[in-house]
């Protein structure tokens, strides 16, 4: 497995868990409070932020390969 393949699966599963992360702290967390709150805002800003870098390292390695 190449680099660029490695780097590819390790953002789409570092997503998968940040959506994992936020759907349990707004939906299965047993209890709500703060803490679970800050978790689910973190779990949205690191989906995003994951997801926006996944676009950005694609769009630059396809560069590359030209």
């Amino acid at each position: 497995m190449s680099l660029r393949n490695f780097h590819i699966v390790f953002v789409s599963v570092s997503s998968a868990l940040f959506a994992f992360l936020t759907l349990w702290s707004f939906l299965f967390a047993p209890e709500k409070s703060s803490l679970t709150h800050t978790i689910g805002i973190t779990g949205i800003t690191g989906l995003v932020l994951m997801l926006a870098y996944g676009i950005y390292f694609l769009r630059k390695t396809r560069q590359l390969e030209n």
